[in-house]
């Protein structure tokens, strides 16, 4: 029976729904619903059987299309008894006399989510054949057929939809032209974010290098307040398929307010500072640079020698721990305006003490943290109208590669402490210069448009005397400026990629200073 028309389109209300969902979330009240509203249901094998054991009635799809289920199930409902009843076009009326003409029913409403592809390939000591028989080829076609005759026809993608479709049928005895839309254009979505999933994992099995187009799979974890400022909206998202420690999968253990755009940044630049190292390590991080970083024997000493590199800039800012946080160092963070920490795990009673900063939030990765655990994945970032990607950054130096350029070599004790300020200045934003002693940070200059700028900011950011720190830069000194400032600061021994053209008016003022210099060959910009 004909109740209203939309845009030429004569619609009628839902009578007949195909359903075959592989995630069952909620399926059988929503099929009971439809069988109350009188609603034909057709449905294949699992979501059939369920459906049926439940009391709905229910037709089977081979008895729709007179053709049983075959190739174990591969080929179901990819035949013209479907899919022309869902493509059909009710405001043409051959296509309506040509399905007629064959005994073919319209379709109104195609309820599909799609096989577990995710949860296939992540699954432990999955095959590669495992996964591929997890493509979804039946669901994806119906799918796309709804959506693309979303006027007539209601494509249900996800279990959270069913209350919303049930609320208007029984309201307006059928489903507006607003919420076929919305359905139309989040069945894509879905189908899209399925494909992306697919590719990714077909490329990276088969492929090399970067793919003419890029599937990014992305899964919503929520919507944020607000972005960089709050004039801004924002949502975070997760690559399902990244394994180790990430923000993204880590369990928030004291929520106080919403994690923000800015905490997540610093919280996973944090983190991938303290995957460089092995020893215990604390990493205090502030605006998408490091304000303090220590290693030492335990924790504890780690933070405090962090946290003390730069005390007036650590505040509001977001700490990780490379072990897990004791309750001695969650007193001494309770001290102080912490906005996040994340580390490995807590010591019991260490998540209670730090929890009267009601607005602090506490994350877990339950994985360790450290150079084994570490995933490369590709760097993206967003420009107007594009978008860059490259790989991720993997400079590993070996001492013994280092080149030593000036006279003086750097004793056993500096190459130490060059190795260690080298893992943190290809952290530091460009331009970067970092000064250490031993294991820990002492100044640390970023960002600036001059090199020279950086290393007078190292010097004046320094909580405690520079003389005899170790400097690194994560490019080349293009003038001997920054060597001086260096000199005037008291460092003894500088690491730098090397490679400019004044490379040896820089070296000559190295040997004036007595210091020693060691190259690289490689930059370690951080834009």
């Amino acid at each position: 029976m004909r109740t209203s028309v939309r845009g030429g389109i004569p619609l009628s209300k839902i009578s007949r729904a195909i359903i075959s969902v592989s995630d069952k979330t909620g399926i059988v009240d929503f099929a009971k619903e439809l069988a109350a509203m009188g609603v034909e249901i057709i449905s294949t094998g699992g979501t059939y059987k369920l459906l049926k054991e439940n009391g709905i009635a229910v037709t089977e799809v081979a008895e729709v299309t007179g053709f049983p289920e075959m190739l174990d199930g591969r080929v179901k409902t990819l035949h013209p008894m479907i899919h022309a009843g869902i493509l059909a076009r009710r405001d043409v009326k051959e296509h309506m006399d040509a399905i007629a003409a064959k005994g073919i029913k319209p379709v109104d409403m195609v309820v599909v989510n799609l096989y577990p592809f995710k949860q296939t390939v992540l699954k432990e000591g999955v095959t590669f054949d495992e996964v591929v028989e997890n493509i979804d080829i039946g669901g994806p076609s119906m799918i796309r057929a709804a959506a693309k005759n979303y006027k007539s026809v209601a494509v249900v993608t996800d279990p959270k939809q069913y209350p919303e479709i049930v609320a208007e049928l029984k309201d307006k005895g059928e489903i507006s032209e607003e919420l076929h839309g919305k359905l139309m254009a989040e069945a894509f979505v879905d189908t899209a974010n399925y494909d992306s999933m697919i590719a990714s994992q077909m490329y990276k099995h088969f492929c090399t290098g970067f793919p003419e187009f890029f599937p990014i799979p992305l899964e919503k974890v929520e919507d944020l307040r607000y972005g960089e400022n709050p004039n801004q909206a924002a949502a975070f998202y997760k690559d399902p398929f990244t394994p180790g420690p990430t923000v993204a999968r880590a369990e928030h253990l004291q929520h106080g307010k919403q994690l923000s755009y800015n905490n997540i940044l610093d919280l996973d630049k944090a983190l991938d500072i303290c995957m460089d190292f092995e020893k215990p390590t604390a990493v205090v991080m502030k605006h998408t640079n490091p304000c303090g970083l220590a290693s030492a024997d335990n924790i504890y000493d780690a933070f405090m020698t962090a946290y003390n590199v730069d005390p007036l800039s650590a505040f509001g800012c977001v700490i990780c721990l490379n072990r897990p946080c004791t309750v001695e160092v969650a007193q001494e963070i309770s001290q102080h305006f912490v906005e996040a920490v994340i580390c490995p795990d807590y010591e019991e009673g260490a998540v209670e003490i730090m929890e009267v900063k009601k607005n602090i939030r506490l994350l877990r990765t339950n994985s360790p943290i450290g150079p084994s655990e570490r995933v490369r994945e590709y760097k993206m970032k967003k420009v107007q109208g594009g978008m860059l990607v490259q790989t991720d950054e993997d400079v590993v130096i070996d001492p013994k590669n280092l080149k030593v350029v000036t006279n003086r070599a750097p004793t056993e004790e500096e190459v130490h402490s060059l190795l260690f300020a080298w893992k943190l200045a290809k952290h530091v934003t460009s331009n970067a210069v970092v000064y250490v002693r031993g294991e820990r940070a002492v100044g640390i200059g970023a960002g600036q448009m001059s090199r020279v700028d950086s290393a007078k900011i190292a010097t004046m950011k320094a909580n405690e005397p520079t003389q005899g720190c170790v400097m690194a830069s994560d490019a080349f000194f293009p003038f001997r400026d920054g060597v001086d400032e260096a000199a005037n600061a008291g460092v003894t021994a500088i690491i730098q990629p090397g490679g400019s053209i004044r490379d040896q008016e820089v070296i000559d003022a190295a040997n004036e200073h007595n210091m020693a210099m060691v190259f690289t060959g490689c930059r370690v910009f951080r834009h």
